[in-house]
Order: structure tokens, then sequence, then C-alpha cells
């Protein structure tokens, strides 16, 4: 059964999400830690009741970062099933977003610092070898954007 305020499914033991994929001009992605976290994972959250993927997406960067993307700027790149880094025993089901910044926000985007639940940010390079990345990242994100140019839309099917 899916908690519609929580956006977990007890049932399937799936955690629905948004994901948001935000890449500086030298490549490198930034990755966000929570509080109560180990590992690193892409910027979004879990949904409210009736909101969008997109929505969804906007929200939650908006209050982990204190930055309003522009929905317009947002790629959808697909929907990615990996285990759950902070509930054990679950996957995660990330609708994922890439967030195609305005040249002149690449400024406001280095200076980002954390909000709400975020204790560290951290650019990483998506081809490099993560230990305390969540598998989210590791088998379904970084793979697919070290194959695409920023802002492509995936071709081949996910």
């Amino acid at each position: 059964m899916v908690d519609e305020h929580s956006a977990i499914d007890t049932a399937q033991r799936i955690v629905h999400v948004s994901a948001v994929v935000i890449r500086n001009h030298a490549g490198h992605v930034l990755t966000v830690r929570k509080a109560a976290s180990h590992g690193f994972m892409m910027p979004g959250g879990k949904p409210d009741a009736g909101e969008s993927p997109l929505y969804t997406a906007v929200r939650e960067v908006t209050e982990e970062l204190g930055f309003a993307p522009d929905p317009a700027q947002m790629v959808y790149l697909g929907k990615f099933d990996a285990p759950a880094l902070n509930e054990s025993g679950f996957v995660v089901r990330a609708e994922t977003f890439e967030y195609m910044p305005h040249p002149q926000e690449e400024k406001i985007l280095e200076q980002l610092s954390p909000h709400a639940e975020i204790a560290e940010l951290r650019w990483v390079d998506p081809a490099a070898d993560y230990t305390d990345q969540a598998p989210l990242n590791t088998e379904c994100i970084f793979p697919l954007i070290c194959r695409i140019s920023p802002g492509e839309t995936p071709s081949v099917p996910l």
C-alpha cells in the first residue's frame, strides 16, 4: 500500500522520489548528503500528495539548496530503480531530471550551501569511482550521464 503523503509503498518496499542532476561547466554533478546519512545522493525527494514528479523535483531542490530551478530548464532523463541508501530493504524509484542552468546561474551554483535536512554538498566527477554515493547514482544516473551530453534526452530505452 502506498502512503500518498510519504510516497513509501510498504507492500512492495518502494520509495518514490524525484531526483535532479545538476552539472556544472566542468561536467561535475552536484550531490547532497542528508544529516542522518553517510552517503551522497542527488538533490530531490519524496512527493507530497498530488504532486507531479517535476513539481516535486523543483520544490525539493528549492528546499534543499535554497535555489529555485526554472521548470522549463528541466530535461526528463527517465525512471530508475536502485537499492535505497537510507531505507534498508527498500528500492528507490526515481523520476529523474537534469536541470539545465542558465549561463548566468553558474556563479549561483558555485556558491550553493546546504538547507533543510542537507548537511553537505559535493560536486563529483560522474566518471570516477565512489564508495560514498547512493546506488541510484553509481548504478543508474552516473553511467547514463557519462553517455549523454548535458540536456540531451536519452535516445535508447532505459
